[in-house]
Order: structure tokens, then sequence, then C-alpha cells
């Protein structure tokens, strides 16, 4: 009776086959579920790509070319705004791309200045070919908008602040 093992229920090759989505389909995460058996298989980007981005947004020219030379530099300002955004950006609930308007060409749900209330639609994100509008928190004035249309976006992202 003793000799028999367990049956592990985790498949090792249905993990790796995971992995390898993700790799495709360059996600930074996947959950399968089976019965009572959930997998979730996640990834986390380098650095690389989030510095990329800010200096896209800071100075879009100059940075492009040296981009390799420029990681480390640019890496410095990036962590120096992260503490102001992470504590009072309203955060992404989901992996997807942003829209700050309805449709394309139409006005933005809200601009910088705007006095939003709480539940009025800030943007949306799709996933998974799902619109998904993003409410307001709480009451008060847009200070800052941290994403583009059209942007992809992490789960926990910045997005917007409210003061």
């Amino acid at each position: 009776m003793s000799s028999q093992k367990p049956v592990d229920p985790i498949d090792p090759r249905l993990i790796r086959k995971l992995a390898d989505i993700l790799k495709e389909t360059e996600l930074t995460e996947i959950e399968v579920e089976q019965g009572e058996l959930k997998i979730r298989v996640a990834r986390t980007l380098t650095a690389a790509p989030v510095a990329t981005y800010a200096a896209q947004v800071a100075a879009p020219a100059p940075v492009a070319a040296p981009a390799p030379a420029a990681a480390a530099p640019v890496a410095a300002p990036v962590a120096a705004e992260a503490p102001k955004a992470a504590k009072d950006a309203l955060k992404s609930p989901m992996v997807g791309t942003v829209y700050l308007s309805p449709q394309p060409g139409a006005a933005t749900f809200v601009k910088v200045g705007d006095k939003v209330k709480a539940g009025q639609t800030l943007l949306i994100i799709e996933a998974m070919k799902t619109m998904n509008p993003i409410p307001a928190p709480k009451d008060g004035t847009v200070s800052e908008i941290l994403v583009s249309d059209a942007q992809p976006v992490e789960f926990g992202e910045g997005l917007v602040v409210i003061d």
C-alpha cells in the first residue's frame, strides 16, 4: 500500500505549454481552470520596456536612437515618478489596451482639469475583445492621465490621478 505514490494533478507539460503561449502572444499572465485545479502562469517584464516607454513620453526623438545606452539613466526618473503614480493613481484592474474615447475620432471621456463624479467613465480597457469601462472611484479633479490612447496596460498599472 505505501509503495504507491500519490498522483500529482499538475502536468508540467501543461505549464510549459502555457509559458510558450505567454511568449508567443506577449501576454504577461494566463490562467486555466479544470475542475478543482487552477493554474496561473505569469511573467514579469524587464525594466527596459518601462524605461523605453517613459523615455518616449518624455522625449520621443532623442531617446529612440541611443536606447540601449540610455536605459540605465532613464530608469532613475521613472523610479522617482513611480511613488506618486503608484500611491495616488487609479490602477488598471486588468491587462488590456486603453482607449481614452468611446470610439475613434470621438472626444475623450476626460481631460486633465475635468471634474469627475464617482462612477463616471474615465476610459475603456479592451481585454479579450471586450470593452470594459473604467469608472472614477471618487469625486474629484483629473490631475494626470498616465496613459495614452491605444496603449497596452498591465494589471496594477497607474491610469489616472484624481485629486
